[in-house]
C-alpha cells in the first residue's frame, strides 16, 4: 500500500479569483445547454417520465472529459471520471438544476501515481470511502485502485491491481471492492497482459487497504491444462503474442455486476461474448459461460444493417448478433438475482490484426469468403448486408475455408439474465424501431457529427450502458445509446415481462459538433448547444438520497464532456387529495362563531383562515399528522350582511365555502372578538376594526410562507431519514 501523503494535496481547486472570472462564460454555457431541444417518446401507459433539469459542461470535446458518475448522498456531491485527464473532478449537485465544479482529484497527486495515468472508473460507499481505478501511463503495466474520501477529497492510499483495471463496484454491504483489469493488449500487439479479476478487502473506516488486502481471481483453470473445462462458444480467438496462458490473455473483464449478498460477482467478457462468475469469498472464477447471439432472422429481432440503402429500413437478415455486453448490472426480481447487459459489442483490432471485415469484403487481401452456394452470397450488395461490418473470428465452416454464418457486433438490444445464463428477457429492434420514430431524419446518427444512418453498418445505436433503481413499488432499467444518444427506460419488475416506457434524448441534432467545433468562436458555448454526445455512465440516485426528494438519473457522456442530471417522476402517484374546507353551518350571525373541518393539508401545516370580499383576517389553524384541523372562529361584528367567502390558505392550496353572514340583533352582545379555537392553533383569534383585520392578514400571509419553507425543509430532512 502506498502510504497517504502527510500534507495537504495540490488539489485543482477553484480559486474564488478564478471563479470570479470564470462566471461569465459559466452562464452562457448554462443557457447553451438549458436551450438543448429533448427529443421524448412514452409508452401510453407510461409509469415513469424522465426530465432535464441541469447539465454540467467541461466545454472538453472528445476526450472522454465525462465518462463513469457516483453521487454521495452525505454531500450531495457528483464525482465523474474525466478520464484523459487523469482525474475525478467533483460537482456540487445541490441544486440539480445548477450543478457546479467545486474541486478535483487528480490521480497522480497520489504517491507512485505517474503523471498520464487515465481515470477509468469510480464508486463511493455511503460513509463517503472513493474507490477510482486508474490505468498506469503504459496500459499493459500493472494499474491501481485509489482511495480518497468524498467530504475532504484527502487521497487516502493506493493498492497495486491488474492491467487496466477497467471498472470497479463495492459490494452492498461495504466490505469487498471488485475490479476488472481487463488486460488489453498494447496498441502494437506486441504485449498482451493476462485479464483477471481483483478483490479487495476493504477497512470499515475512511482509510485505504493494505496491498496485502488484495487478491486476484485469474482464469488460469481454464487453459489446456486446467482443472476446469472452457465451453467452446467463449470467444478466444486471434494472434497470442506471448507465450503462456493463451485463455487468460485472451479474455478480457470489462465490467462487474455483484449478487446483493455480496457473495459473487457476475463479469462481462465483451469480446469473449461470455460472462464470468466469481465467488468472492475464495477469489476464484467458478465457472464461465457464453451468452450466445441474437438471431436477427427472427421477427422483431431486426435490424437496419446498411448506411447507404435510402433511409430506415429495419428488417429480418440472416445475420447472428453477438450480444458482447459492456454495461452489466444484478436486481432482485421474484426473490432471484437477475442480470441485466447493454449489448453494445466491440471488435479486436490491436496492431496488424484487424477482426471486422465488411461483408461485401469477405473474400478479399486473404480473408475467406462467403462458402459457394450459400443464401448469404444473395445479399452482399450495398443496400443489403454488404456494408455490415461482421467478425472474421467466428462463422467459418468446419473446414475453416469459408463462412456460411455471419456474426456482426452486438445486438443492438438489452438482455435479461438468469444467474446461469439463461435469457429471459431481450428488447430486439426496439431500439431502432423507437429511435427511428423519434429521430427519423438521423436514425442510427453517429455522436460525434449529425447524420442519417452512420451507424447502421455497425452497431447501430449502440446501447453502451445501464443503472438499475426503483420508482413506487416498480423496477426500471436506464440504457444509454452511445451513438445516437439519450437515455431509454424499460420496466423490469417482471423480468420475463419487461416493457419500454420512455426514451429522451437531450441533443440538438442540427449542431453536428465534429464538423463546426475548430470554426466555432467559442467552441465550449459551441459544444453546449449540442447537448449530450456519447452517453458513457449513468447512475440512480433514489428518493430518499436524493437533493430534490424526488429520484435522479445522472448520465455522463463522454464526447461532449458534460454530465446531465434528470428527474424521475412517477406518474402512477396519485394525485393528492385537494385542501377542503367543510362548514358545520353556512349561515352566522355577525358577532357569531364559524366552525368547520379541513382536510387535505400536510401533517403540521400552517393554514390561514380569511373571509372575503372584503378581506378580514379569522386566523391561523395547525394540520394535524393526518392532514385535517378543526376550527372554531369569531365572526367580527364589523362584517356586513351578506354572501361571504370562507378562503383556507396553505403550502398545499387553498380550499373555499361560501357563508351567509346575518347581521347583528339590534343592540345585541356580539363584539366581533373572541377566543375560538383550532386543532395545533394558539386560539387568538382577530378582533374587529379594518387596520387590525389587515395586520392579521399580513401576518397570516407570512404564516404560511414560513409553514410552505418549513414543510419543504423537513421533507428534505424526511427523505433522507
Amino acid at each position: 500500500m502506498v502510504p497517504p501523503m502527510p500534507f495537504a494535496l495540490h488539489r485543482r481547486a477553484l480559486a474564488p479569483l478564478a471563479a470570479a472570472t470564470l462566471l461569465a462564460p459559466l452562464v452562457a454555457l448554462t443557457a447553451a445547454h438549458a436551450a438543448v431541444p429533448v427529443h421524448t417518446d412514452s409508452a401510453p401507459d407510461a409509469t415513469v417520465s424522465l426530465d432535464v433539469l441541469g447539465t454540467f459542461g467541461t466545454g472538453v470535446f472528445d476526450e472522454s472529459a465525462a465518462e463513469i458518475v457516483a453521487f454521495h448522498a452525505a454531500t450531495d456531491r457528483t464525482f465523474v471520471v474525466n478520464a484523459q485527464s487523469g482525474a475525478i473532478d467533483v460537482l456540487d449537485a445541490s441544486d440539480p438544476t445548477a450543478p457546479t465544479k467545486v474541486d478535483t482529484i487528480v490521480a497522480s497527486d497520489a504517491a507512485g501515481i505517474d503523471e498520464g495515468a487515465v481515470a477509468n472508473s469510480l464508486a463511493i460507499r455511503p460513509d463517503g470511502l472513493i474507490v477510482a481505478a486508474i490505468e498506469a501511463p503504459t496500459k499493459t503495466d500493472a494499474g491501481w485502485l485509489l482511495f480518497a474520501d468524498a467530504a475532504t477529497l484527502e487521497i487516502l492510499g493506493t493498492v497495486e491491481v491488474g492491467a487496466l483495471p477497467d471498472m470497479v463496484t463495492v459490494t452492498k454491504d461495504g466490505t469487498r471492492a471488485v475490479v476488472a483489469n481487463e488486460g488489453e493488449p498494447a496498441d502494437d500487439f506486441t504485449v498482451d497482459p493476462e485479464g483477471s479479476v481483483g478483490v479487495v478487502d476493504l477497512p470499515s473506516g475512511l482509510a485505504a487497504p493494505a496491498q496485502a488486502a488484495v487478491r486476484t481471481a485469474t482464469f488460469h483453470d481454464f487453459e489446456a491444462d486446467g482443472s476446469k473445462t472452457l465451453d467452446p462458444a467463449v470467444r478466444v480467438f486471434g494472434p497470442a503474442p506471448e507465450a503462456g496462458n493463451p485463455v487468460s490473455r485472451n479474455l478480457e473483464p470489462e465490467y462487474v455486476a455483484v449478487e446483493a449478498d455480496g457473495s459473487t460477482a457476475y463479469v462481462a467478457l465483451q469480446e469473449a461474448n461470455a460472462v464470468a462468475v466469481v465467488d468472492l469469498a475464495t477469489a476464484t472464477v467458478s465457472q464461465i459461460w457464453p451468452l450466445g447471439t441474437q438471431d436477427h432472422s427472427a421477427p422483431g429481432q431486426g435490424l437496419d444493417p446498411s448506411d447507404r440503402d435510402g433511409g430506415v429500413n429495419i428488417g429480418t437478415w440472416p445475420v447472428k448478433g453477438l450480444y458482447m455486453p459492456d454495461g452489466i448490472n444484478a436486481y432482485q426480481a421474484k426473490g432471484a438475482t437477475y442480470l441485466v447487459t447493454a449489448n453494445e459489442g466491440d471488435a479486436r483490432e490491436w496492431g496488424d490484426y484487424v477482426e471486422p471485415a465488411r461483408v461485401k469484403d469477405l473474400g478479399k487481401k486473404g480473408v475467406p469468403a462467403i462458402c459457394a452456394g450459400s443464401p448469404l452470397g444473395d445479399v452482399t450488395g450495398d443496400a443489403a448486408l454488404g456494408r455490415l461490418n461482421v467478425s472474421t473470428a467466428s462463422g467459418l465452416n468446419e473446414a475453416g475455408t469459408c463462412f456460411d454464418e455471419l456474426y456482426s457486433f452486438g445486438s443492438r438490444s438489452f438482455s435479461i439474465w438468469t444467474t446461469d445464463g439463461t435469457q429471459v428477457f431481450d428488447s430486439g429492434d426496439d431500439f431502432e424501431q423507437t429511435v427511428a420514430r423519434v429521430v427519423p431524419e438521423y436514425f442510427n446518427s453517429n455522436h460525434s457529427e449529425s447524420n442519417l444512418e452512420g451507424r447502421s453498418d455497425d452497431k447501430g445505436p449502440e446501447p453502451e450502458n445501464l443503472t438499475i433503481g426503483t420508482v413506487g413499488d416498480r423496477t426500471y432499467a436506464f440504457i444509454g445509446l452511445e451513438r445516437v444518444g439519450g437515455v431509454m427506460v424499460y420496466d423490469i419488475t417482471d423480468p420475463q415481462d419487461a416493457a419500454y416506457v420512455t426514451y429522451v434524448n437531450h441533443r440538438d441534432f442540427a449542431v453536428s459538433a465534429e464538423d463546426g467545433i475548430e470554426d466555432a468562436s467559442d467552441p465550449a458555448a459551441f459544444l453546449a448547444s449540442a447537448g449530450d454526445l456519447g452517453p458513457e455512465g449513468l447512475t440512480f440516485v433514489g428518493a430518499a438520497d436524493s437533493p430534490t426528494g424526488e429520484p435522479l438519473v445522472i448520465v455522463g457522456n463522454e464526447v461532449s464532456g458534460s454530465t446531465t442530471f434528470f428527474g424521475v417522476t412517477d406518474l402512477t402517484e396519485p394525485e393528492p387529495a385537494p385542501l377542503t374546507v367543510t362548514l358545520d353551518r353556512a349561515t352566522v350571525q355577525a358577532g357569531g362563531t364559524l366552525s368547520g373541518d379541513i382536510a387535505g393539508a400536510a401533517d403540521g401545516e400552517q393554514l390561514a383562515l380569511t373571509l372575503f370580499s372584503d378581506p378580514v383576517a379569522l386566523g391561523t389553524v395547525t394540520a394535524s399528522q393526518a392532514g385535517t384541523a378543526t376550527f372554531s372562529v369569531t365572526v367580527p361584528a364589523s362584517v356586513p350582511a351578506g354572501l361571504h367567502t370562507l378562503q383556507v390558505a396553505g403550502p398545499s392550496g387553498t380550499a373555499t365555502a361560501s357563508v351567509t353572514v346575518t347581521a347583528a340583533p339590534v343592540g345585541g352582545t356580539g363584539t366581533g372578538a373572541g377566543g375560538g379555537s383550532g386543532s395545533g392553533s394558539s386560539g387568538t383569534l382577530p378582533g374587529t376594526g379594518s387596520e387590525v383585520d389587515a395586520w392579521l392578514i399580513l401576518a397570516a400571509m407570512l404564516a404560511v410562507v414560513a409553514g410552505a419553507a418549513a414543510l419543504t425543509a423537513a421533507g428534505r430532512r424526511s427523505g433522507r431519514a
